[in-house]
């Protein structure tokens, strides 16, 4: 467990559990503990009969900056992903319940590319979305190389992910990434709303009503594990040394 990452069950919205990155200082970068605690709070939902939808949350001004860097560079000695990063992709992947997200300000990273698995997601007017892998001579994650494009179409799915280009709220909207843009003030408690309305709904119908629109989980499940194997692979190679070498210097 970290006290890094929350997670909390209001009282004013029964059924609904909350996991909040509690990281702020750091621009709630995402360390492997952190991965941890959030995959055994989604795989704990799935079992439990008083969870009915699950809530990310970041802090004010930042939802997540990605990946810890310090994990990163340890990522880059070993050559791997590390086994936490997967196994939250594969349990965010597969929540058998409803999954919302609330961004206020940075989400960058798999800061955005978490909201590509949520089924409703409300940013505020101040969000920036970004990927950044490219320009770290790593590639994209979580899927997101095989869902973004379906999403958005090829050009905005390249330029999101390939030439790192930031997106708006309203951009990310337009794009279909997200669902709702709202104001910094409102955002948390429209967040909140929202999975109290899901949670209220009659669960057998919702969770089919879901899985319908989701579909098979097996192409995205093969595509997280081979898109992690690339990036394994790009962490050792000389130009991903180079481009950690600069950003450090910045």
């Amino acid at each position: 467990m970290t006290d890094h990452i929350l997670i909390e069950r209001p009282e004013t919205a029964p059924y609904v559990q909350v996991i909040r990155f509690n990281r702020p200082e750091k621009k709630n970068a995402i360390t492997r503990a952190m991965y941890q605690t959030m995959t055994d709070a989604l795989r704990a939902a799935g079992e439990t009969s008083d969870i009915r939808v699950t809530a990310f949350l970041g802090s004010e001004g930042c939802f997540s900056a990605g990946n810890d860097l310090a994990d990163f560079l340890a990522f880059a000695t070993s050559g791997s992903m590390g086994r936490e990063v997967l196994d939250f992709l594969g349990a965010l992947a597969t929540a058998k319940k409803p999954v919302v997200s609330g961004v206020d300000g940075l989400a960058i990273g798999i800061g955005a590319t978490i909201h590509l698995h949520c089924d409703l997601t409300i940013a505020s007017d101040r969000s920036l979305f970004k990927t950044p892998f490219v320009d770290l001579a790593l590639v994209p994650e979580a899927a997101s190389s095989l869902i973004a494009p379906r999403l958005m179409g090829h050009q905005r799915a390249f330029a999101l992910l390939a030439l790192g280009e930031g997106f708006s709220a309203a951009e990310a909207k337009d794009a279909g990434l997200i669902w709702k843009v709202t104001t910094p003030e409102a955002l948390e408690a429209e967040t909140m709303s929202l999975a109290a309305m899901l949670a209220a709904k009659p669960p057998e119908a919702l969770r089919i009503a879901r899985n319908l629109m989701r579909g098979s989980t097996e192409h995205v499940l093969a595509r997280i594990d081979e898109e992690a194997r690339y990036f394994a692979a790009q962490l050792k190679s000389a130009e991903a040394r180079a481009a950690f070498e600069a950003f450090m210097k910045r």
